[in-house]
């Protein structure tokens, strides 16, 4: 019989170029999402995509809102 090793991959986020560690494994995407806000305004309205299986990590990426003002 064949044992299975069964391993989680890290998350990573990116921003508009910009890794971003994993603050908290234990909280969702959308929890991580309101807990980077304050520090990227922009991400709050940004479109979150992922996870995308790198190999070596799981990657989630926020890409901006693009739209006109007024």
């Amino acid at each position: 019989m064949a044992t299975l090793k069964v391993e989680s991959l890290p998350r990573e986020f990116y921003f508009n170029g910009t890794r971003i560690p994993d603050p908290a494994p234990q909280m969702t995407a959308e929890e991580i999402r309101d807990l980077l806000t304050p520090s990227y305004p922009e991400i709050a309205t940004a479109t979150l995509t992922g996870p995308e299986d790198t190999g070596n990590a799981l990657r989630y990426s926020f890409s901006r809102a693009i739209g006109s003002k007024g």
